[in-house]
């Protein structure tokens, strides 16, 4: 222990993983702990005992389940967008060789009381049941434009400046009504409330293109894709990258005490007595509480079933988005539903989670409008977790702290967060521009 490093790891959540991979595969001497016996922190996956134990209280789930290693329930689940940043970063540490991916099935979204396929093509448009006959036009026009924008060429921007121009200045243009403005804003760009309307549209029309070049990357009914086993593969594979790098990975280390000098920068990490010495940390919130502030909550439902979420074509993963305004709140609320094809539950068995940003103490009334769309449940467990961002200035104290994870079911919030800590402790942008085909060996 008593080495020095370049940077210590505080907690092997997801993202401290990726952080991890990414500054040993920079060459930087890394040592990685964690106070718990097992991988992933908050984004850990549990087996049926282990989700018992946690939600019950007792390690005795009844024999009705099925066998308990068959389950692989993710704490924090998220798909990962077929063309995102993630697949990116993924591709880029060449991590891929470890996880095997498959296609999610299905991606809707909530309107006026029922669940729709989201259209994302001008061609799905026009057949989608979300809209009149008129609107569809209207619609079409809209996705036309998308798709043929392209940033680098003016011919495609209607003489218009995308960096100056509002989202809401943009779909008026097209004179699109707020019903579809809700689920392309909510369900397309995945934007988690309406501030967008106010802001520069090229973000929005940059999201909607990711979505649908997601969308015929793998030519499936979603732009999303899952590992095999669930979402508790991907830490370990950072883990096992950045051995291979030569980083050091410690699990079981109480305390974990980031220590500092006289003027509060870092110099080390002491546990069991032990000081290793380094010039930076990397953690989650939990590792310096004193550091960081509480923003929010999330509320979350559980649930094991032993069909698909209803009216979502039988699609054995799916994600369903239900926009804020559609539910009268003031932000949205997802459905993310996976099952055996994923091999994350015993064959027949489907794992549904609820999840949104609270807005009360009271989860089981709060989570009612998505829980009402389940059908049926074997099992539903609630919860709600703080949500923390760090407050402190890392050019002073070393110290790089992770965000909290949001209520969303995708990634791209995760690796936004990732990606800004990575130029923050390296000084340089980390470069996303990879061949996306070398992941889709990983397909099936």
């Amino acid at each position: 222990m008593d080495e020095e490093y370049d940077v210590i790891v505080l907690g092997t959540g997801l993202k401290e993983c990726i952080l991890s991979g990414l500054l040993s595969v920079d060459g930087l001497k890394v040592l990685h702990m964690d106070r718990n016996d097992y991988y992933g922190g908050e984004s850990t996956s549990l087996n049926l005992v282990q989700l018992w134990k946690r939600f019950r209280g007792s390690d005795q789930p009844p024999a009705h389940l099925g066998s308990s290693r068959d389950y692989n329930v993710d704490m924090i689940p998220k798909f990962i967008m077929a063309n995102g940043a993630l697949v990116r970063v993924l591709i880029h540490t060449d991590v891929t060789k470890y996880l095997y991916f498959k296609a999610v099935d299905g991606s809707f979204v909530y309107n006026k009381g029922k669940i729709h396929k989201v259209p994302a093509t001008d061609m799905e448009a026009l057949k989608s049941p979300l809209m009149g006959i008129f609107e569809k036009r209207r619609a079409r026009k809209f996705f036309i434009y998308v798709q043929d924008y392209n940033e680098n060429d003016p011919k495609t921007h209607e003489g218009m400046d995308l960096t100056r121009v509002t989202t809401r200045e943009l779909i008026a243009k097209y004179g699109l009504d707020d019903n579809t403005v809700d689920f392309i804003g909510h369900a397309l760009a995945l934007h988690r409330d309406d501030r967008y309307l106010d802001e520069p549209a090229l973000d929005t029309v940059k999201r909607m293109k990711l979505y649908s070049e997601s969308l015929a990357r793998f030519a499936g009914g979603s732009p999303y894709i899952y590992p095999l086993y669930g979402l508790g593969e991907l830490p370990q594979a950072f883990a096992r990258l950045s051995a291979v790098y030569g980083g050091t990975y410690m699990l079981n280390k109480p305390e974990c005490k980031v220590e500092f000098d006289e003027v509060g920068k870092v110099t080390g990490v002491t546990s069991e007595g032990e000081t290793a010495k380094c010039k930076k940390v990397v953690c989650d919130p939990s590792y310096l509480p004193n550091k960081v502030r509480k923003v929010g909550k999330v509320a979350r439902a559980i649930a094991i079933m032993s069909h698909p979420i209803p009216s979502t074509n039988d699609s054995h993963s799916a994600q369903v988005i239900l926009p804020q305004k559609q539910l009268g709140r003031k932000s949205d609320m997802y459905l993310f539903c996976c099952s055996y094809s994923h091999n994350v539950a015993p064959k027949g068995k489907f794992i549904a989670f609820v999840s949104t940003e609270a807005e009360t103490d009271h989860p089981e009334t709060e989570l009612k409008p998505g829980i009402d769309l389940l059908g049926p449940v074997d099992e539903i467990f609630f919860e709600t977790y703080d949500r923390y961002e760090p407050v402190n200035e890392p050019s002073l104290d070393n110290c790089f702290i992770s965000t909290s994870y949001d209520a969303t079911t995708h990634f791209e919030s995760t690796v936004v967060d990732v990606l800004n800590m990575y130029t923050l402790i390296t000084g340089k942008v980390l470069d996303l521009n990879v061949d996306l085909s070398a992941a889709s060996a990983a397909e099936e």
